[in-house]
């Protein structure tokens, strides 16, 4: 957690308020150390972008994961759209 806390500039205390928000749950080491993965250190480093710019942690934390659903939705989206423009193929139909 240190090494994470470091990296984001923050306190490990931000880290750990983070994960009382439930907006990351990091995975254990066997020693019990926090463990964060790259897409939570992003979504921490996004929390402390907004908790800087005057937003409370809390709405912070609602926010990200409002911009990470719809992010996935517009992903969603596009495949759906990209499989919807490309001409039907071969599939199914018999060759006399």
């Amino acid at each position: 957690m240190g090494r994470a806390a470091e990296m984001l500039g923050v306190t490990p205390a931000f880290l750990r308020s983070l994960g009382a928000a439930k907006l990351i749950e990091p995975q254990r080491s066997d020693g019990g150390h926090r463990r964060y993965s790259r897409y939570q250190l992003r979504l921490a480093a996004r929390a402390r972008e907004l908790v800087d710019q005057g937003t409370a942690l809390e709405s912070a934390c609602r926010i990200i994961i409002l911009e990470d659903q719809l992010a996935e939705a517009l992903r969603i989206n596009a495949e759906l759209q990209q499989s919807r423009d490309q001409p039907p193929g071969n599939a199914g139909r018999r060759s006399a």
